[in-house]
């Protein structure tokens, strides 16, 4: 002890170090990542979600130009060319989309009624009635040097009127399309508006706003909805109509609830504080944070609604004549579905890819907007 009492250390022992140097934080790596950015970001490496957003734009793509890219048009009759089978120009050496078709037919009638128009015989049976034989064939016709229509191409095929498919499919998208948007963006309005409302005010507005909607949501919205359109009658204002009844509760719910998590916040409360008025505190500082749940409940309500109209037209109470929708088009294909089952098979493959496109892209946003999921690779 004595000995460290006796150490003498003068100023000249000590050194500096990195006395001329700027010292400084380290700065940080790379670029800061805002909510959306984070939220793009991992929505691209979902690539079943990137696929169904491009399948999802070709639709609508073709829903808008697809009615104009023939001669032909939606509503156009060809009585003569009644229910041809696809046909398509330079497919037909491939022995598809050849406008052939495989019927069974007498054979006294090959050299009559079908001479010139077998391309192939498959099989030959006879058919027993009444003691008797009757010989029959079973051969690929060319339907379209049948009915005298050699010149023309019908690239999915004619109806049972002669009207063509591929502008009626495309037309009808474009319908279907339009309805389930548009419904779902007043569903999308109409619930916002209501569900701020409610849950930013609470107290005795939320429960005679949420009691109100109890009774509306207590009606089976189906039911409602065959009513209201039965009333109205057919055509896409009451459709549209129909579907914004009941369509609204969802997203009102779902706003409510964003509500009531963030009008407690801090940042809330200090701009209240500071005299900011209802109004800008609801669409300014609490609206804002629904944002991604918004958009994702609204992608995932449009096969809904296509869904909802398709499903109504199926049943007779569809868009009126001679306007056609997908479920127009599969209600006039169901009648002759065994003997030209190209009517129903191209608007069932239309509706099926929309229908699970929009879900995965609709499952891609919703993960990508998770906000537990914010930050994670």
């Amino acid at each position: 002890m004595e000995d460290v009492k006796n150490i003498k250390i003068d100023k000249e022992d000590f050194e500096f170090v990195q006395l001329d140097e700027d010292i400084k934080d380290e700065k940080f790596k790379g670029e800061a990542i805002g909510f959306f950015k984070d939220a793009m970001l991992r929505f691209k490496k979902n690539k079943a979600s990137i696929v169904a957003g491009w399948i999802i734009l070709i639709i609508i793509f073709m829903a808008i130009v697809g009615p104009s890219m023939n001669k032909y048009t939606y509503r156009q009759q060809h009585i003569d060319w009644a229910l041809l089978p696809p046909r398509v120009r330079g497919l037909e050496k491939l022995g598809i989309f050849d406008g052939t078709k495989v019927m069974d037919v007498k054979k006294d009638n090959l050299e009559d009624k079908y001479a010139g128009c077998v391309v192939k015989i498959l099989d030959e049976y006879d058919i027993e009635y009444m003691g008797s034989k009757t010989p029959m064939v079973k051969a690929k016709i060319n339907v379209y040097k049948l009915k005298g229509a050699e010149d023309v191409y019908f690239w999915l095929g004619t109806d049972s009127i002669g009207r063509d498919l591929w502008t009626r499919l495309w037309r009808g998208s474009r319908i279907s399309l339009f309805i389930g948007i548009m419904a779902v963006l007043i569903n999308m309005l109409i619930g916002v508006v209501y569900g701020s409302i409610s849950g930013y005010y609470g107290g005795w507005v939320d429960m005679i706003m949420q009691r109100i909607i109890e009774v509306i949501g207590g009606i089976p919205s189906l039911v409602l909805i065959i009513l209201f359109v039965m009333y109205m009658g057919a055509g896409i204002v009451p459709f549209i109509l129909a579907m914004i009844l009941t369509g609204w509760i969802g997203m009102s719910r779902m706003i409510r609830a964003q509500f009531y998590k963030y009008k407690g916040q801090e940042y809330v409360l200090a701009s209240r504080t500071m005299g900011a008025k209802d109004r800008t505190l609801i669409f300014r500082h609490i609206l804002p944070n629904a944002i991604g749940p918004i958009i994702t409940q609204a992608t995932l309500a449009v096969p809904g609604a296509i869904f909802t109209e398709s499903f109504l037209s199926y049943l007779g109470l569809g868009i009126g004549a001679p306007e056609p929708s997908i479920g127009v088009l599969l209600a006039e294909g169901q009648k002759v579905l065994l003997d030209h089952p190209h009517l129903t098979l191209f608007p069932a493959i239309v509706i099926s890819l929309l229908m699970l496109s929009f879900n995965l892209f609709g499952n891609g946003l919703r993960d990508a907007f998770d906000p537990t999921l914010r930050g994670q690779e």
